[in-house]
Order: C-alpha cells, then structure tokens, then sequence
C-alpha cells in the first residue's frame, strides 16, 4: 500500500486492497478514506471510488514528510482531528494503537489520548456476559475490545464481533441484536470506530441463496433403513414412499420403515417428540397404537408408537417428577445425546461398579506430596503478577458469600493487587485486620463454594444446574474466586470430581463420566433398572416406563437388542452429567482462567489434581516438623530445643495437649492450614533465652524458649498458645 507501506491483504482490518496496474497504484481502501490531505473530487467512477489518481500522488507526497507517532517511519497520512494535537500515523498503526477512526461525515480519526469512550456508571453490574454475536464471556470494562449497546443495558459485545456483523448486514440490516433498534444503535457504534458500509446485507447479495428452500426433504432418516435401494429412493404410492415429520418438515421416513400402513397416519420425528413430550403435551395427543405383532421384515420399531399391551403411563405416574425436575425441563436446547461427536462404534460402556476405574486410583501419600510440591512452584511463579498496591474487602463472616461477592464485583478490584481483609461482625460492628484474615476468609470461602448449591455431589463434587446462578453468571464468580485463592495462599479445594477436573482440563468432548457422577438418586436410579435389565422384554418395558424422561433427555433411540442398553446408558450419562451443564461449565472455565490458572492446570493436570481432586493431607507432626527450619545461637540450644519440639509435636499429635497442630500453625502463621502456594517467607524456628513462645506472624517466625525439662517446655507452649489464641477468637 502506498500510504502505510504494508503487504497485508485483509478486508475486515483494511479495507479492500486495490492494485491498479497501469498506475502502478497499489492501496487499502481505509488508508485511503481516512488520510487526512485528500478529498473525493471525481465521480464515483473515477479513480478509486472518486478520489483521483493525481489527488492520491500528492497525498503520497505530503504524507512522506510525516513521520508515524508508533513505528516512527515515514508516511504517515492520518492525523488525530483534536485541537492542538499534531500525532500522526500509518491507519494499521493506529488499529494497533488503539485509535478511533470514523467512518462517517468527514472521516474523523482520533488518537489513543483523545478518542472517544462509551460512559460506565456505577449501576451498571460488573463481571461478565455472553457477547449476544459469538456467545462467548465478555467483561463489563472500559475497554477498547469491548462495546456496549446504548439501547439494551444488559448488552455486550465484543469490537471484532460487532465490526464482522456490520460488515456483513450493511446498512440496512445491522442493528442491536437483543432490542433491533437500528437508528439509536448505528449513530453510536459508527461513533466508536465501527464501519458499517453503504450496501444490502451479504446474504440479499448471493446469486439463487434460497435455492434449497424450494426442494422437498426426501431422506429416510430412521435408525434402521429396510429399503434396499437406500435412504434417498422414494416411490409414490407403494410402501417405499417417504413420509416427511408433520411438525418440522426436515425429517423423514419411508412408510414400510416405521411400519405405517399408508400415507394418511401421521408420523413425528425424534426430536419433535422430544420437544413434546418436554412440553407435557404429548401425552395429550391422540397416539394410533400398532399392535406388537405389526413388522416389517421381521424387525419391531418399538419407539415409533407404542403397544397397546404396555401403555405410557399417565401424567401422574411415579416417572412424573423426573419430568417435572427443573434440572431436566428447562433444557429446551439440548440435541439428543445420541448425536454427540462420538461415533456409536467409539463409544465404551460407563462401568456401574461402585469401585471407581483405573483413572480414579488412591494416588500414595508420596506421589501427591511430590506433586502438591509441584504445584506450589507453578503457583509461586504466578504469584509474580501481583504487586504491591493493596485492595481491601469487608468482608462480613456471617454472609460470607454476599460480601466476597460484592469484594470481588467492585470497580476498584484486581485480582493482581495484594489483597487485605477486614472483617466486620453485624452485632459490634467490630473490625480486624490481623495477618490471620485473609487465610481465614480463604477458608471459610472456600468452604462456602464446597456447599453451596453451585455444586453438587458428595465428596467428589460436580457442578449443577442453577440457573438463577447462570443468569446472575456466579459460576464464573466462582471460578475467578477459586483461582484467586489458589494464587493468593488460599487452601487447596479438594472436593473437584474427576470428571469435572477432566472436562475443565481436556474439554468435555473428552470425558466419559460414570454412574458416580450423577447426584440425583431418581436419575441414578433409572440408569441402574436400564442397566440391570437382563432380557429385551424387560429393558423395552423399563424404557416405556421412562418414555417421559428419555424423551425430556434427548435420549431416546431404537431398542432392537439387549446389548443397546450400553449406548442408552452412554447417552444419558452424558447428557445428565455433562450436555446438561455446558453453559455451567463454559462460564466456571473462563472464571478459572483468572491469573493464568487454568492454563497451568491444562499444562499440569496431573500436578493440580493433587490438589483439586484430593482432600489436603491430614497434619502430622512429621509434617509439622517438615515445615519450619531451626535457627539457634548455639548447637546445644538447637539439638536440644529441637528434641523438646518434637516431642511436643508427637504429644499433640496423639492427644495429649489441649492444643492442636493447627492452633500451632495459626499461632506462628496466621493460617491454621498449609496454602497451596506455601508460606512465604518460609517459617522457621529461633531457641532464644526468653520466658514464652511469641509467634512474629509477619515473618512466620516461632521464636521458642530453652527450657530445662521438656515439661517446662509444654508448660509455655500450651499455656501461651491457647490463651492467645482464646483472645483473638474472642
């Protein structure tokens, strides 16, 4: 390009790239229209789009006497339009700067000091949606990347995304696609910089674009095709004739392959019925019954319409709440789970053993020791984004999830900035700030998430479906919380199912989840009577049984033998388990990704799984010990105080101290747990010649008398310990 001197080829960023070949002219369509020197004074059809070809010389000219503000070369043809401003640049570099260029009026540019902002006020919520274009999570700030509709208060997008579908719609088409407003919308994004071009959308352009419309569906889309000529062959008036779904139109059978007797019964596809039967109006429907000895070449369509000898049972059925839980019926966009990327023949059977697989194995006490180690270090690396400049949360114990959600929502909040809590009690309103609080609201945090309705399971905790929570998008509070505590000496979780692990580290395309997984004991239930089933007429007589709930799940499919009850029970695992919290899941994922943790869980799974997925080991005195490095003025002071310390240890451990080895760990560190990023600094121990214990918080230090009996040594410890203790709780 003669004006910014660059090869790029790319329409969305530049603008059509025009080479004129007897000119020897070669320019991007932007650089052109927002260079500051030239104007259109030829006919459309002159030159390029009416700017003349002397006109683009002498503006080649000017511009190569100006140096760019960003890349400091020459060429610089844009200028900002703010007075007394004299900054200059190439049309790529201020895209890459930031800049705001208009494409409207006079073709307004200014630079990345003077360029217009959207307002934000403190109303508005803070976190993050789904951008209505792309559907993925989109942050509520003032950024660049980031607009907002300036009709619906709750729309957001992202930069890219809006500029794609503007440049797509046209003028005529691009609107706000929550609310549809048009005028209001466009005056708004064109002041931001969105170049919405003069002409009908991109669809209205392409020659014969609803061409397929005028063609019937002429398919047999039923499992088990019985037409030797195949799918597509179709003949009036005989047996082979394809039937199309009365609801939808874009399914079909052939008459003979779900046993209809001629052309006028009605037929519903899969997903009709399914969309029915969520709905609770299938059951309302006039159903024609086949009898059971109706076939066709001697193969039965159990799931076309049922036998008259095994009815549906009515609404009021004991399978009637499965239907009626709000986990399965608010699902109205879940295809089948037996259209999963998955092929049938990739499939492997979910074990019902109450004994987990392999993948589940005890890890030994010393691989997880070696790994949490590891994790330590990752997360120590982390930690090197976090500054010193401080942001405080009041946090009230006794609604401890409100407050830290009110904390980690405000404007002023940054997951890099070292963070202090303060404490207030509803009662006194008294306040703390001790060294010891912010373990402390990272445990009761943590314990929060671990019980809270977000989760649901056990021990080995699965996400839920909330949907309050995903419209309040608390899921990727969550997430953001979990990795902040991690990053910031919080403890390690320990309730992560391994599915749920799985899905958050290898996407849950790639997991295959198992009868522990599912929660709802009705649920799991139904998947052990499917399992169980030990002959074809039991297992077809235990699906007309769930027809209701199958069908609400998507996963309802031909059973012709007994060794289908393997890929039923697949479909509905997965779809229980993982398709039914998708959206959970994806905004829990971006939640995680704060500080950079979930790429480093992605990198080391098997190191964070020590810590997500297994419960943090027990204290020991072994452990205890490990922890805390001895530094005494003399060698006597220090084998000896050592020995009383160890034994002191050992008594705790066994009960024989009316102190416990975590009021040790929160009297020298604050923390009455061991953080998955460890201490720092690293607590140590001093012998001094000193009446009693202290524990210096701020250098987790424990500074110890030398005693002359190991009695007089428990003596202090126990009597300093507790009594400290008791004041600061008090």
């Amino acid at each position: 390009c003669v004006l910014c001197g660059r090869t790029d080829d790319c329409p969305e960023k530049y603008g059509e790239k025009r080479t004129y070949v007897e000119c020897n002219l070669t320019v991007h369509y932007y650089c052109l229209l927002m260079s500051s020197g030239i104007w259109q004074r030829g006919e459309e059809d002159e030159g390029v789009d009416g700017f003349l070809i002397a006109d683009i010389r002498k503006e080649v000219n000017r511009a190569a006497k100006l140096k760019c503000n960003i890349c400091k070369k020459k060429g610089a043809s844009i200028g900002c339009v703010a007075s007394k401003c004299k900054r200059s640049y190439h049309f790529p570099c201020g895209i890459q700067r930031e800049c705001i260029f208009q494409f409207m009026e006079d073709f307004r540019s200014y630079c990345w000091e003077h360029k217009p902002v959207q307002t934000f006020t403190d109303e508005e919520p803070r976190g993050a949606s789904q951008c209505t274009i792309c559907l993925d999570l989109v942050e509520h700030l003032p950024l660049y990347t980031v607009l907002k509709s300036p009709c619906c208060k709750n729309a957001w997008f992202h930069r890219e995304c809006l500029q794609y579908q503007a440049l797509s719609a046209g003028i005529f088409f691009f609107r706000c696609t929550v609310c549809n407003n048009k005028d209001k919308f466009q005056k708004e994004m064109l002041r931001m910089g969105i170049h919405i071009p003069e002409r009908d959308a991109s669809w209205e352009l392409e020659e014969n674009a609803y061409q397929d419309l005028l063609h019937c569906y002429q398919h047999c889309d039923v499992k088990r095709c019985l037409c030797k000529k195949g799918r597509d062959y179709n003949e009036p008036d005989s047996k082979w004739e394809i039937k199309r779904c009365q609801y939808c139109g874009s399914r079909g059978t052939h008459l003979a392959c779900s046993s209809m007797k001629s052309w006028e019964q009605n037929w519903e596809c899969m997903e009709c019925r399914s969309i029915f039967a969520k709905s609770g109006k299938y059951g309302k429907r006039r159903k024609r019954s086949l009898p059971i000895s109706e076939k066709t070449n001697g193969t039965t369509c159990l799931l076309e319409e049922p036998s008259p000898k095994s009815p549906r049972r009515s609404s009021g059925s004991q399978r009637n709440f499965l239907l009626q839980s709000p986990k399965i019926t608010c699902q109205n966009n879940l295809s089948p789970c037996s259209h999963l990327e998955l092929r049938a023949s990739d499939r492997v059977t979910m074990s019902l053993s109450p004994v987990r697989s392999n993948r589940n194995r005890p890890l030994t006490q010393r691989c997880l020791r070696e790994q949490r180690r590891e994790v330590c270090n990752i997360l120590k690396e982390l930690k090197v984004q976090v500054n010193t400049k401080t942001t405080r949360l009041n946090i009230n114990a006794e609604n401890i999830w409100s407050s830290a959600l009110k904390g980690f929502r405000q404007r002023s909040f940054s997951p890099t900035n070292t963070i202090e809590i303060s404490f207030s009690n509803c009662k006194n309103r008294s306040k703390t700030n001790t060294s010891a609080s912010k373990h402390h609201f990272f445990q009761l945090l943590t314990l929060h998430l671990q019980n809270s309705s977000l989760f649901e399971g056990s021990a080995a905790k699965n996400l839920s479906l909330d949907f309050q929570a995903v419209k309040e998008n608390l899921y990727f509070e969550a997430g953001k919380m979990i990795a902040v505590s991690l990053v910031h000496g919080g403890p390690s979780p320990g309730f992560f199912s391994k599915t749920l692990f799985d899905c958050l580290v290898y996407g849950p395309e790639n997991v295959k989840p198992t009868l522990e997984d599912v929660a709802d004991v009705d649920v799991a239930q139904t998947i052990k009577t499917i399992e169980y089933a030990n002959s074809l007429p039991s297992l077809q007589s235990t699906i007309q049984d769930c027809y209701e709930f199958l069908a609400a799940a998507g996963c309802l499919r031909p059973v012709t033998a007994l060794c289908d009850k393997n890929m039923l029970v697949n479909d509905i695992l997965i779809y229980h388990v993982i398709k039914r919290i998708i959206l959970p899941l994806e905004s829990f994922r971006q939640g995680l990704k704060t500080l950079g943790v979930l790429e480093k869980m992605q990198m080391h799974p098997d190191a964070f799984s020590s810590i997500l997925c297994h419960k943090p080991e027990r204290l020991s005195a072994e452990t205890v010990c490990d922890l805390f490095t001895i530094h005494s003025s003399s060698d006597v002071n220090k084998v000896k105080g050592a020995d009383f310390w160890m034994g002191y240890l050992q008594d705790v451990e066994s009960g024989e101290s009316v102190v416990t080895l975590e009021d040790i760990l929160l009297f020298v560190t604050g923390s009455s747990y061991i953080p998955s990023i460890g201490f720092d600094p690293q607590p140590t121990i001093k012998f001094l010649h000193m009446s009693y214990p202290i524990g210096n918080r701020l250098l987790n230090c424990l500074e110890l008398p030398v005693t002359k009996t190991y009695q007089q040594f428990k003596n202090k410890m126990e009597l300093t310990i507790r009594n400290t203790l008791r004041v600061e709780r008090e």
